[in-house]
This record gives C-alpha cells, structure tokens and sequence, in this order.
C-alpha cells in the first residue's frame, strides 16, 4: 500500500482532518456496539482494551498515520511488537470486568489492526472534507456519492455512485461515509457547471427513506434502527434498498467533536486537555 491517497481531496484541509482525531476523548468497551454511532465521533475506544496504555499506543499510531501520511504498513510495523510486550496480542482467555465471564477473545491480530486503521483514517478524513465541504457549501451546494467501483466494492455502495442530492439533503445524515466497516466511498462537491458539464442531475430522497431495524448481537438480540435508501439503482435499473451497515447511520461529521469531560475520571479528562 501506498502513501494515503488524497489526490481525490482537492481543497481538503488535511488539518481537519487531524483536528477531529485529537478532539476525541477515550472510553473502554468490551464489544464495539457499546460505543454507539454518535458517540464513537467523540471517543476514541477499542473493543477488548481495557488498559489506558495500550489504548493510547493504538491511538498514537493512528494520529501519527494522519500526522504524517504514514502507511498501514508502517503503522503495523511500529505498533505489532509493542502490543505483543504488552501481551495484548492473538486469542486469550479474558475476563469481561462487566460481566465477570471469562471468555476466549481475539486481542491483537493483523486483521483487527487493518481494521483499527482503516476504520479511524477514513472516518477522519471524510469528517474533514465534510467540514470542508460546508464551509464552502455556497459555492458547492451539490453533493456526489463517489464509490471506487472495483471488484471489492460492495453492491449497496455501488448503488449509490454517482448519485447527486443538495448537501442539505437528509440523506447525508445517514449516508455520508463512510458507511461501513473499510467502507472506501467519499464525496465529491459540485456546483452548477460540473453538473452541466457532467450532465447529471439532482435528485431528492424525499420519500425514499425510512428506518428498519437490524442485529446488532446474536448474543444479546439487541437491534438498532438503521437508515434506509428505496429507489430504482443505477446499476441493475431495478427498484433495490440498500442501508449503511449496522453503527454506522450517521454522519460523524455533524457530531460536536468535543466529548462530554464529565463522564471520565480526572485523568482520562487530562489526557484530552492536552
């Protein structure tokens, strides 16, 4: 893998991008549903990490990810040996200090990883072109739903390319990326002569949306409302649904970047205020 692309991100202010990762605060989970959609734009949390030291080694290899425009390889070459020290490696029997049961877990792995700095990368760079895009939403009222359209893209998120809504559509409060785990999408912000010169045309979801609810844990049974998008796709010329993956119907980029200091202990709070 490469340098992180941003050759897509004409305009983007990489510093947005960095400013919404330092904001966060720190919270511990057991399960990654514990942190819930809104909440996970505000803190930065792991599932299974239960100590601050190994928390913050993860996080401190992601903002210097976003700091430097390091790689995945290089974020997993300096981050592997230090949590294998820790002994937050492979699968281990663990105590779920909520439930007092103790259970085979996964802790560190390459794939978790992958999947921390995918997930923590793409989540910060598209919150900061969606600020970015705000700022300048007089000039770019028009917004593009851009999928990368390669044989790992997902058909829900194929649906959606190239389709173009006002940036106050409500559709954005779901659907703006990323809408999934290693989701890929972003958008892309137009004004009038791109969309004349592309000949494409704006649409509304007026009508279009509603709320269906999905699983969360087969565990628990839990289920959780998700955002739903009915229309005829551009890809089959059928009438299809598609809805962002379960925890991720909202847009991280319209949630106040600052976490509520009152819910950490003094020194969690510190950590932030620095």
């Amino acid at each position: 893998m490469s340098k992180i692309d941003l050759a897509y991100a004409i305009g983007l202010k990489p510093e947005k991008a960095i400013e919404y990762f330092k904001a966060k605060g720190y919270a511990f989970s057991w399960n990654w549903e514990e942190i819930w959609q809104e909440a996970h734009a505000r803190a930065f949390t792991v599932a299974k990490v239960t100590r601050m030291d190994i928390l913050q080694d993860i996080r401190t290899g992601i903002q210097d990810a976003l700091d430097n425009g390091s790689t995945y390889q290089e974020f997993a070459k300096g981050l592997t040996p230090l949590l294998k020290s820790k002994g937050w490696w492979g699968r281990q029997e663990q105590v779920n200090e909520q439930t007092g049961e103790i259970t085979s877990v996964q802790l560190g792995s390459p794939y978790r990883l992958r999947t921390m700095f995918d997930q923590n990368v793409q989540t910060a760079y598209n919150v900061g072109r969606y600020r970015t895009q705000m700022e300048n939403v007089a000039d770019r009222p028009y917004w593009e739903y851009v999928a990368v359209m390669d044989a790992r893209t997902r058909p829900a998120h194929a649906m959606l390319n190239g389709r173009v809504f006002r940036s106050d559509d409500p559709f954005w409060d779901s659907f703006y990326p990323p809408n999934g785990w290693r989701c890929r999408c972003r958008v892309r912000a137009l004004d009038d002569a791109n969309l004349a010169e592309r000949g494409q045309q704006v649409e509304s979801s007026q009508g279009k949306l509603s709320q269906r609810d999905e699983l969360v844990s087969k565990k628990t049974g839990e289920l959780q409302p998700v955002t739903v998008f009915r229309d005829i796709s551009t890809q089959t010329g059928k009438k299809e649904s598609v809805a962002p993956d379960v925890g991720w119907s909202y847009n991280p980029g319209k949630v106040d970047w600052k976490p509520d200091l009152k819910k950490y202990d003094s020194e969690v709070a510190k950590l932030w205020e620095r």
